[in-house]
């Protein structure tokens, strides 16, 4: 299971949540005001995000499969996200269509299709 340290939950929940269309399954926090860590999904892909000192180094890199990587950046595209503006996924020459999103904490997420 992936862990990408986070640094601000309404940050998080607007990237992973609002706008790339994540749910969040579950969170946990050991007490008021100490950092959360949650579980977020989309159809397959699930990751988990941790505000904990120590769990994941930012800046890691997630790569995971997606059934309609066009429909996808184009459904990115139009919720406008005032962060980040996906262009076009390229044909890669390892055979994957793909796009690569960097969250708010540095971390980068290759979401890729097979090539047509």
């Amino acid at each position: 299971m992936p862990v990408l340290r986070i640094f601000d939950e309404a940050k998080a929940r607007e990237f992973y949540v609002d706008w790339l269309g994540f749910s969040v399954d579950w969170e946990h926090r050991f007490g008021d005001d100490f950092p959360i860590y949650l579980q977020v999904s989309r159809g397959d892909c699930v990751i988990h995000l941790s505000e904990h000192h120590g769990d994941a180094t930012p800046g890691g890199h997630l790569r995971t499969e997606c059934d309609d990587i066009d429909g996808l950046a184009a459904a990115l595209r139009a919720k406008d996200y005032k962060y980040a503006k996906p262009g076009e996924p390229e044909d890669k020459p390892w055979g994957t269509r793909e796009i690569a999103l960097t969250d708010p904490f540095g971390n980068r997420l290759t979401f890729s299709s097979p090539a047509a």
